[in-house]
């Protein structure tokens, strides 16, 4: 308890010196000052702060709103398209090219207009740029008229209304290398002020075309969740995230907001025998891993639900597969788990037996046993691979865990069992991490996963030309009725759960619907920050 009021006294020192500027003030003062701050004002503490600033070029806003720039596209609450920069736009019959109008009436917050100059130099920038975003798909991109851009492609790519989506458009005359920390847009917000390591500050764009945001201005505060839940707990911020650890402490006047996501965790095998290296001379493969039959008994065996229960502690949603919820999953790909009966026979019709009777199976010489590995420092992480260890245990497979540094995990990410995570509003992700052609690439697909009919289902996706027509492969490439990339299918992966983003917020604080949300990075709870407003 002492521990916990030296702590909450260091948040109020530190939020009296960001907030009143170093101002002496006793604790009860603050008290009052937050709660006479005007209503058009929120405080949070919702996300770390963004390491490369707010450059739409180096990723800024691709997991949630951009706050300070616009999109062509968006999408809403039920994830459909819809327009916001945008007028119309069309894609050839072949697919490669794509031709977008532009609203006329968009300025940016300097006042300049916001043209198809703007639009063709932001993707132009995009394109010739180190970023880790991936646009080498595109050819060029160029500008028709005033408000008209044409993207050329070099192949069909369904996926690019992705990009259409995500990437925040910057203004060509105002564009340095300086712009990531003074960004200027045409979004609903302005950075007024950035105190590195501590808060930003950004007030409404009065020159902004779309609906005007409740608020004139929004802090966000950077703290760590301790910091920032003892900030909530003495009444001094408007809403904060939280782990599941601290959702039933209740705090008067403030209420808890589960908001659903496709923030999955999930373990990665390698499903090819040891035989290999990779570039790096890293060994691939795995030979208990490869079998189908201990994949397939432990996604049986997994009690989703209960991981969710325990583990989460009721905060997140059983997953079977990486986009589960999204227009592009496939429902079917959800099984009966849990079934430890079921899952021994599976076994013991591939041959798996107790040989030696030490209660681990045994098939032509190979003992059912297997490094599963974790980030070191991820609690959640750590106790998903203890649970699913001991779940299998009555199975007769061995799992011993270890705990590596990423670092570390890059040398055995190919041979090892990895509890991952992914979830994306993308379905390009999907491609990238089950798609044969991205084998060993970075940290896609590093079980070496490949099966030619779902290779094939991809590509026919990749290829469509509309998202409707995709995603109608998409869910093929999950499971046809006969094969595919789920549990239904190959199970490359066994998908654990989906976690809850949880926030403590004001009782009278209402941020609308809010998207299924993405993996966990940015400030995805701002995607309809427009709707966000006080009900007293």
């Amino acid at each position: 308890m002492r521990k916990f009021q030296a702590g909450l006294l260091a948040v109020v020192f530190l939020l009296t010196s960001i907030l009143l500027g170093g101002c002496k003030q006793n604790s009860s003062d603050i008290n009052e000052s937050s709660t006479q701050r005007p209503k058009d004002e929120l405080l949070l503490a919702i996300g770390s702060e963004p390491e490369g600033g707010f450059d739409p070029i180096n990723g800024w806003g691709r997991y949630g709103s951009p706050l300070f720039q616009s999109t062509l596209l968006k999408r809403d609450q039920n994830m459909d398209i819809v327009m916001d920069l945008a007028k119309a736009y069309e894609v050839s019959e072949d697919s490669l090219s794509w031709t977008v109008i532009i609203r006329e009436d968009v300025k940016f917050s300097d006042g300049s207009n916001l043209t198809a100059d703007d639009v063709v130099f932001t993707y132009d920038t995009l394109l010739n740029s180190a970023s880790s975003i991936d646009m080498t798909f595109m050819e060029s991109v160029e500008k028709i008229d005033d408000y008209t851009i044409k993207f050329n492609l070099k192949t069909p790519r369904s996926t690019f209304i992705s990009n259409l989506v995500a990437t925040g458009i910057v203004p060509k005359n105002l564009y340095s290398g300086e712009y990531y920390q003074n960004p200027i847009g045409s979004g609903p917000f302005i950075l007024k002020q950035w105190d590195k390591g501590q808060q930003i500050i950004v007030e409404s764009n009065p020159l902004y075309y779309g609906q005007k945001p409740q608020f004139n201005k929004i802090t966000f505060l950077f703290l760590e969740e301790d910091a920032a839940f003892a900030a909530a707990k003495a009444g001094q911020i408007d809403m904060t995230s939280i782990p599941p650890s601290y959702a039933s402490q209740k705090i008067e006047g403030m209420k808890i907001v589960e908001v659903d996501s496709v923030d999955n965790r999930g373990i990665m095998f390698p499903v090819v025998k040891s035989n290999e290296v990779d570039s790096d001379s890293s060994p691939v493969g795995n030979d208990v891993t490869a079998d189908k039959a201990i994949r397939e008994a432990l996604n049986i065996a997994v009690d989703r639900q209960e991981i969710v229960d325990g583990v989460l502690e009721g905060y997140g949603t059983a997953a079977h597969s990486i986009c589960e919820g999204l227009p592009w999953w496939n429902e079917e790909t959800v099984i009966e788990d849990g079934n430890i009966d079921m899952a021994k026979k599976v076994l013991a019709d591939s041959g798996w037996i107790d040989l030696d009777s030490d209660g681990y199976l045994e098939k032509d010489s190979v003992k059912a046993e297997f490094n599963l590995v974790y980030p070191s420092g991820d609690q959640l992480r750590q106790s998903l691979a203890m649970v699913v260890s001991d779940m299998v245990k009555p199975i007769g497979i061995k799992i011993n865990i270890e705990a590596k540094t990423w670092d570390e995990i890059e040398g055995v990410l190919h041979k090892d069992a990895i509890l991952m995570g992914w979830g994306s509003h993308d379905p390009l992700e999907m491609y990238n991490v089950y798609s044969s052609n991205m084998k060993g690439i970075e940290w896609y697909n590093p079980g070496y996963y490949e099966n030619k009919k779902v290779d094939e289902y991809m590509d026919k996706a990749l290829q469509a030309k509309t998202e409707e027509e995709a995603n109608e492969y998409w869910k093929k490439a999950q499971w046809d009725g006969e094969t595919g990339l789920s549990g239904k299918g190959d199970v490359p992966w066994v998908w654990l759960v989906n976690r809850s983003h949880i926030y403590l917020m004001k009782d009278n604080l209402d941020i609308g619907s809010p998207q299924i949300q993405p993996h966990g990075h940015g400030w995805p709870l701002t995607s309809n920050i427009e709707q966000w407003k006080w009900i007293d």
